[in-house]
């Protein structure tokens, strides 16, 4: 579980970050999950788009995609998730 702390470190390292996935109407689903969790094992923070044309909730994808790729939500913000994970092998963020 992250502190309020971490979560604005993490925020501000995320503020320049582009969006690599996108979630679109097909909703979450395990290649969508496959695919997060190869990349956050490497970079440890990433953000995640959600389209226009899904009908969800962004808090509930957050929530499921978080749960289902074993990370955390650090922010949700309009149509941006931003999730962090820390790295077995490649650790490269230090949280104060």
């Amino acid at each position: 579980m992250l502190t309020g702390k971490q979560k604005r470190y993490l925020r501000s390292l995320a503020h320049h970050l582009d969006p690599i996935f996108q979630v679109g109407k097909g909703g979450v689903n395990d290649h969508l999950i496959r695919h997060i969790e190869e990349a956050i094992e490497l970079r440890e923070l990433m953000k995640v788009s959600v389209l226009n044309n899904n009908s969800e909730d962004r808090q509930q994808i957050a929530a499921e995609l978080a749960l289902k790729s074993g990370s955390e939500v650090v922010q949700t913000i309009g149509s941006t998730i931003v999730l962090y994970k820390p790295s077995v092998n490649n650790k490269q963020i230090e949280l104060p």
